[in-house]
């Protein structure tokens, strides 16, 4: 009977650590350039706010897809950013806050972070998610705006992790032809 319980429990917690393991690894951008130095890796910086519903329908539908977990921890960092959040960081060389942060509106609406406003705008406009994409130099390649479900991240995971946009310029061609 004890062996049975010591069996059930192994198999329970090896169970529970496998479960653990399958999401994205997400890093804070204090932690970015030290990871770097180590190895080197493309950047994939998911700028969300903590009101957005895009932001929370991304995590829980697009980013808990194990395919698309298993490519970006192994292919980039992947960095969870709020774009009106209070951290304060140095990124190559500069120092980054958020100015008009109103610790009232922790949930809410709040100021843009200067960091925000550096990576994620879009012909001059910011919404969210942004997914902001980086080479292993730490240039940004890509800001991405809007949910993407997972089957249609994938491509586009692909495209940027595999280096395909330096040869390719239409993501829609290769979206086309984009096999598994």
């Amino acid at each position: 009977m004890r062996n049975a319980i010591g069996i059930l429990l192994f198999v329970l917690g090896f169970s529970l650590t496998s479960i653990g393991q399958d999401k994205i690894h997400w890093i804070s951008m204090s932690e970015l350039e030290a990871v770097m130095e180590k190895e080197p890796k493309k950047v994939l910086i998911d700028v969300y706010t903590n009101w957005c519903g895009p932001c929370k329908m991304m995590m829980s539908q697009t980013f808990s897809n194990p395919e698309v977990i298993s490519y970006v921890n192994e292919n980039f960092y992947a960095v969870k950013f709020n774009a009106e959040g209070n951290e304060q960081f140095t990124f190559l060389g500069t120092n980054y806050e958020n100015k008009t942060y109103n610790p009232a509106n922790a949930n809410r609406r709040n100021g843009t972070h200067d960091f925000t406003m550096a990576i994620a705008p879009v012909n001059g406009k910011v919404a969210y998610p942004t997914i902001v994409y980086m080479n292993e130099e730490l240039q940004i390649i890509s800001p991405v705006q809007g949910f993407w479900k997972a089957p249609e991240y994938l491509p586009l995971v692909h495209f940027i992790g595999e280096e395909i946009y330096k040869t390719q310029t239409s993501f829609d061609q290769y979206k086309a032809n984009y096999n598994k």
